[in-house]
């Protein structure tokens, strides 16, 4: 627009209209303050506490006497490019570190499962599978329509009755596993 009105002489309306854009735009005038002293003072504060973001120095900046919006401070925050690296997620607490051994004989190791699924009606409905994991035997196949943790610790101890107690039972972690009647 500007090479319009030098060079071919054109006034500011035409060499707008031919550019497609209206004369308050081209004539308009920033009227905003010179935010020299905030920026200065923004990066200082950024500078001696580094993990404070443009929320906590905020009341730093008010009380020494810079008031503003706290959406004005974010904006000059973001132009200096003051960002808080994020940290990461709290550290959880790993389960053994050893694999678990492969079990040498039956009844060492069984394996609990739970799994769900929904009748044509929309009743949902679970299976309690219990494995063992040496000869990989289906050693009960429980279904029903909730299955509650004196129901898993019964049909357990009816295995039991049978095979024999196991060295170890493994599972995910369910509900149904938490429940003081199957720790009892």
């Amino acid at each position: 627009m500007n090479w319009a009105m030098t060079q071919k002489d054109y006034s500011q309306r035409r060499a707008c209209r031919l550019v497609g854009m209206a004369p308050r735009v081209c004539r308009y005038r920033s009227i905003r303050a010179d935010d020299a002293d905030i920026r200065r003072r923004l990066r200082e504060l950024a500078g001696e506490r580094r993990r404070f973001g443009y929320r906590r120095l905020h009341p730093l900046l008010t009380r020494e006497g810079m008031r503003m919006n706290w959406k004005k401070l974010y904006r000059l925050y973001r132009e200096e490019k003051l960002t808080v690296r994020k940290r990461g997620g709290r550290k959880r607490v790993l389960g053994t570190s050893a694999p678990m051994t492969i079990p040498q004989g039956p009844n060492q190791r069984w394996n609990l499962d739970f799994v769900s699924d929904a009748l044509v009606d929309g009743r949902h409905f679970r299976i309690l599978c219990v494995i063992d994991d040496f000869s990989r035997e289906c050693l009960a196949t429980v279904v029903d329509n909730s299955l509650s943790g004196e129901r898993v610790a019964r049909e357990l101890d009816r295995i039991a009755l049978s095979k024999g107690y196991p060295c170890l039972v493994v599972s995910d972690n369910g509900t149904e596993l938490t429940s003081n009647a199957l720790l009892a």
